[in-house]
């Protein structure tokens, strides 16, 4: 059955925009089970710093002793400033190591969370997202997350502590230079401060969605390009893709000007030869007034170049973190989204027992009082009273957006309802397990979704441990035996590789998956939407002949296929009009005969008198 028609409410929760608070809340559950991995690496780059800084010092000491005429002290303190550094070098590569280390780990469990999330959601949220959403969470918002636990915490503490501890030693050297040096980076940050702005959050957000319809422009040109070259609409495909593109190229092009201006023009504060100029304009007069040692000199120079570079560096990975922060909202979001569960006790329902006794069979299905909304205070349907009896077929028909589909899909718990309840058996369906809830109720989606395996491997999904004598026997019930038989592997073909179905035959081969799993109701959705009229009719004979002791609902769209049905229902509005038999609900000329005249006058129009296509 297909999924029903989307309500805008589930996406735009999901596209919601995130706060800082829920930003942060997002990042810290994501990093909480490797943090104690991080401070670890966290104590080794502090460590690295420690040992960048510590060379710089000896070798300045180095120059002092060589000054004083002192050489032979000179050389084991240069020996020590190469094994210091080679010291660093080691600290921060395993610090690195380490964190890939626990990145790799933390992504096969991500990824592990997010499927098992998804295998216990309702099947309804998949119908508010696309499967590139799916896609965009298992792969590449794992793959954003990398960078907060592989670089942005060896960054981070190294961005602060190298050049806290210059800085602090350079202070004791000489606290005049220390400010002069210091006054650049100042600058930056403030210029960096105006470049950014307090919408960039905003701004960010526009960019993003400009990038995502860029995207689906482009996804939509590639796979549409033969139906557009077919009609000759290629200009105006190309013409709708050139201007999503377009658009996204001029509003970044817009956006990023001026902070492209701003950072060419503080850059020039962190340049080296800007800073080894700031120093030497105010160190030499120092210098020549007797007010600072030449030898103090030394230690500016060689440090004091390298902190534009470190400050850069925490700026360029700004871009990064906001990636990862905004993958890591989606992740968090995708994580809480509440699985389908058993309640115990579900809201409205009653006393197990307390139903009538006719309810106790397996296959008897009630819909009490049920309403339901996608969003609050919009419903789809509303006080919907209806039951199904075993060995009946009940169709569903009504105009488009009446609510059918949607009323189907609370059946196999797509959704919850957020009135009344739906009972099987007369135990409210809430108050099933998942697996014991698709065990009694099997559905056939109009959209047939096969897997790259076997034609056997298919069919037998549907119950695990399946022979071959029962998977043939399905096969043969769904009037798909033959068709497999004839296929080069037969019922071990693979699908997409020696085995291309029609859309009737794959239709069929997924009817022979709910006969498989022997579920006592079946919900099927225009089961013969994609047959040809010999495989209709097969289809048509194989359900009439398996609905013994089993509860049938059909969402119907084209009339004529369940005129044999035992009941149908009618619904409009999100509230059933009408229920009856087809020769009852003709002669009550209400909606059903309306909606049936409807459909014999386009029948006539598209077919002529033979039965051909005009």
């Amino acid at each position: 059955m297909t999924t029903p028609t989307a309500d805008p409410a589930p996406a735009a929760a999901s596209a919601e925009r995130p706060d800082r608070s829920e930003e942060t809340r997002a990042r810290a559950e994501i990093l909480a089970p490797v943090r104690p991995h991080l401070a670890v690496a966290a104590a080794l780059v502090f460590l690295s710093s420690v040992c960048t800084v510590v060379p710089y010092l000896l070798i300045v000491e180095a120059a002092r002793v060589m000054l004083a005429d002192r050489v032979d002290d000179a050389w084991p303190l240069l020996g020590w400033a190469v094994a210091v550094f080679a010291a660093r070098a080691l600290l921060y590569s395993g610090a690195l190591f380490w964190t890939h280390l626990v990145d790799a780990d933390n992504q096969l469990n991500l990824r592990r969370l997010i499927a098992d999330t998804l295998r216990r959601v309702p099947l309804g949220w998949f119908g508010t997202r696309s499967s590139a959403e799916v896609k965009k969470a298992l792969q590449d918002d794992v793959e954003a997350i990398h960078y907060l636990i592989a670089h942005a915490q060896v960054e981070f503490v190294a961005a602060i502590t190298t050049p806290a501890l210059t800085f602090i030693y350079l202070i004791w050297v000489d606290w005049r230079l220390a400010l002069v040096l210091l006054a650049p980076l100042v600058g930056y940050a403030v210029a960096l401060t105006f470049m950014v702005g307090r919408d960039h959050r905003a701004k960010m957000e526009i960019y993003q969605q400009l990038e995502k319809k860029t995207e689906a422009t482009t996804i939509e040109f590639v796979d549409g390009i033969q139906v557009v070259r077919t009609f000759g609409q290629a200009g105006q495909a190309h013409a709708r893709y050139a201007a999503a593109v377009e658009e996204f190229s001029d509003y970044f092009t817009e956006w990023s000007t001026p902070m492209t201006r701003i950072e060419s023009a503080a850059g020039v504060l962190l340049n080296p030869i800007f800073l080894l100029t700031a120093i030497l304009l105010a160190g030499l007069p120092m210098i020549g007034s007797g007010a600072l040692d030449p030898v103090d000199l030394l230690p500016f120079l060689l440090l004091g170049l390298g902190l534009g570079s470190t400050v850069l560096t925490v700026g360029h990975a700004a871009q990064a973190r906001s990636q990862a922060d905004a993958a890591a909202v989606r992740i968090h979001r995708l994580l809480s989204t509440p699985p389908l569960e058993r309640h115990d006790t579900a809201p409205g329902s009653s006393t197990p027992g307390s139903d009538d006794d006719d309810d106790s069979a397996a296959g008897t299905v009630r819909f009490e009082n049920v309403h339901f909304a996608y969003r609050e205070g919009v419903e789809v349907l509303r006080g919907v009273d209806l039951t199904l009896q075993p060995g009946t077929i009940t169709a569903l028909v009504g105009p488009s957006g009446a609510g059918k589909s949607t009323l189907a899909a609370l059946l196999p718990r797509f959704h919850d309802v957020t009135g009344g309840r739906i009972t099987i058996g007369g135990v409210d369906i809430r108050e099933l397990a998942p697996e014991e809830l698709y065990a009694r109720v099997g559905f056939v989606f109009q959209d047939v979704r096969l897997l790259r395996n076997t034609v056997r491997a298919n069919i037998a999904i549907a119950r695990e441990g399946a022979t071959d004598v029962e998977i043939e026997r399905a096969a043969r019930a769904a009037r798909i035996h033959d068709r497999i038989l004839a296929l080069p592997n037969g019922y071990d073909s693979v699908i997409g590789v020696d085995a291309h179905l029609s859309g009737g035959e794959a239709q069929r081969l997924s009817i022979a998956r709910a006969l498989l799993a022997d579920s006592p109701v079946l919900v099927l959705d225009e089961a013969t939407a994609f047959a040809d009229p010999e495989s209709e009719a097969e289809i048509q004979t194989a359900i009439a002949s398996l609905v013994a002791g089993r509860t049938v609902l059909v969402i119907a769209h084209r009339l004529h296929t369940i005129t044999g049905v035992d009941s149908v229902v009618v619904v409009d509005s999100g509230r059933v009009v009408e229920q009856g038999t087809h020769t009852d609900l003709l002669a009550a000329g209400g909606t059903y005969a309306r909606l049936w005249r409807a459909d014999a006058e386009a029948t006539a129009h598209l077919t002529g008198h033979d039965g051909g296509l005009r």
